[in-house]
């Protein structure tokens, strides 16, 4: 399914809902390991030259998932943490190709947690249809987290990015992923 390279994954993707700490922990993840780092939602405003929420005020969602996907699937990476956006595992093509890069790492934080740290909303550039709450989001992404999650590593509120590390790179020990 994925490759291992000596020791050590080649890739390792991070997935998880908007403010779960993806890019953060990614970063972090890939200094701790020796690897480069991607955040998709980059990749993105590079390719579109627009910020997410322009592309999703101007576009709509489905449109701003048919970018994600096509971001997600130019994806040729090694030796690297890949942070695709909240809703990279909403279009099959995406989830299908991440899952060739490397294991799939769902941090999974509480909704109250998600609120705390989201403050921005409407301008954050999160995939939802009009009406939708970060709940009903979270509600609909999690089953689809889970699916394609070769780990979950749960993250209770409060609990600092350096200790979510540890914990991603404990999980991927102990699943027989990384030494």
């Amino acid at each position: 399914m994925y490759v291992k390279v000596g020791n050590f994954l080649d890739n390792i993707i991070l997935t998880g809902m908007p403010g779960s700490g993806k890019s953060t922990v990614g970063v972090l993840l890939a200094k701790a390991l020796g690897l480069g780092f991607v955040d998709v939602d980059l990749v993105i405003q590079e390719r579109e030259e627009a910020l997410l929420q322009e592309i999703l005020d101007s576009r709509g969602t489905q449109a701003f998932l048919d970018v994600e996907e096509a971001a997600v699937l130019s994806l040729n990476c090694h030796h690297t943490v890949v942070a695709p956006g909240g809703s990279a595992l909403c279009r099959e093509g995406a989830a299908r190709h991440l899952r060739t890069l490397g294991p799939i790492v769902y941090l999974n934080v509480p909704l109250e947690e998600l609120h705390r740290r989201i403050r921005n909303m409407s301008q954050r550039g999160i995939a939802m249809e009009p009406g939708q709450t970060l709940a009903d989001v979270l509600a609909f992404r999690d089953p689809l987290y889970r699916r394609y999650a070769d780990l979950v590593v749960d993250c209770p509120p409060g609990q600092p990015l350096d200790q979510t590390v540890q914990l991603v790179q404990s999980a991927l020990k102990a699943g027989g992923l990384l030494r």
